[in-house]
C-alpha cells in the first residue's frame, strides 16, 4: 500500500509565511536547497547545475497573495529577461499563493496566454512546478510527481535561444522525462517526501 505525505507540512508552511513573512531570503535558501537537493541532485535537468553554480539564476519571491497582480509580474520578468542578458532564467516563487494545484494550473494557462498576446512567445517559455504537483492522468502518489514537486509553488521562465542550445548538446534530450519518470518510481514518493521536506 503506498503511503501519501503530501500537504501538511506545505500548508502549515503557507500559513507561517502569511503571518510573519520575514524573511525572502529563507524562501531562496529553501528554493535554492531544494534544487541543489531534488532537480540537481537527482539529475532531473541536466541543464540546471550550470546556470546554479554561474549564479546567473534569477530569483523573484512574490509575497503579494493576489492573484490578480501576478500576470503584470511575469511580464515584469519577462522585461527584466530583456534586459538583462546575465540572467539565464528566472524563478518566479509564490509563498503565499495557489493553495491548491487546480488554480495554479489556470494561472499557469493565463501566463502562458499572456505572454503570447505580448509577443514573448518563442522568446521565453514557462515551466511549472508546485508542492501538489499532479501529472494529468496520473495517481496522487505517483513518484513521477515530484519531479514537478517544489518547495513552492513557483514558475520557471526560460530563455528558449538558451534551451534550444543546451538541447544540441545534450543526447537522447527527448528522453528525459522517462528516464525523471523510470528514477522517480524507482526511489518511491516517500524518499522525494523527505528529501524535499529536507529542504524547509
Amino acid at each position: 500500500m503506498a503511503v501519501v505525505f503530501v500537504s501538511y507540512h506545505y500548508f502549515y508552511c503557507l500559513s507561517y509565511y502569511t503571518f510573519c513573512m520575514e524573511d525572502v531570503s529563507q524562501v531562496i535558501a529553501q528554493t535554492k536547497s531544494w534544487i541543489k537537493s531534488v532537480v540537481i541532485g537527482c539529475n532531473f535537468c541536466p541543464f540546471a547545475s550550470r546556470e546554479f553554480n554561474q549564479n546567473s539564476i534569477h530569483y523573484q519571491v512574490e509575497v503579494s497573495g493576489k492573484v490578480s497582480d501576478f500576470r503584470e509580474l511575469v511580464l515584469k520578468e519577462c522585461k527584466r529577461l530583456d534586459s538583462d542578458r546575465s540572467i539565464g532564467t528566472t524563478l518566479i516563487i509564490f509563498p503565499n499563493a495557489f493553495p491548491a494545484f487546480a488554480a495554479y494550473l489556470q494561472f499557469v494557462k493565463n501566463s502562458e496566454q499572456w505572454l503570447k498576446q505580448k509577443k514573448y512567445e518563442g522568446i521565453y517559455q514557462l515551466a511549472s512546478f508546485h508542492p501538489l504537483y499532479q501529472f494529468e492522468n496520473s495517481a496522487l502518489d505517483d513518484a513521477a510527481n515530484y519531479t514537478n514537486r517544489s518547495v513552492y509553488p513557483m514558475l520557471h521562465l526560460l530563455r528558449e535561444d538558451q534551451v534550444r542550445k543546451a538541447l544540441q548538446y545534450y543526447p537522447d534530450a527527448a528522453g528525459i522525462p522517462d528516464r525523471n519518470i523510470r528514477f522517480a518510481r524507482e526511489k518511491g514518493a516517500l524518499y522525494f517526501q523527505l528529501l524535499r521536506d529536507g529542504c524547509q
